[in-house]
């Protein structure tokens, strides 16, 4: 049985990259957990952990650290954004 990707998106409400990753995978149809950082040390400091970085938005599929909205787009355009939710799906 396939399991539905989660995916997890760090963002800040005043962040135009966040809009922009966040439209790209409402555009997909892709539902995904949105963590605000914006006045929230511990989630902040629990993206930094996972990404290792410290803007936003960080995104990960999963638990693979697919990185921000460039990262996002560069995934999307070139398919492997595709090889990624695909091979998460039948992995489970």
């Amino acid at each position: 049985m396939k399991q539905p990707n989660k995916i997890t998106v760090y963002s800040k409400g005043y962040c135009p990259f966040c809009k922009m990753a966040k439209a790209t995978l409402n555009k997909l149809g892709l539902r995904f957990e949105e963590l605000d950082i914006t006045n929230n040390a511990q989630l902040e400091h629990e993206m930094k952990q996972r990404s290792k970085r410290r803007t936003v938005p960080q995104i990960f599929i999963n638990e693979q650290h697919i990185g921000g909205n460039d990262d996002l787009q560069t995934a999307f355009r070139s398919g492997e954004l595709a090889r990624i939710l695909e091979r998460h799906s039948t992995a489970a």
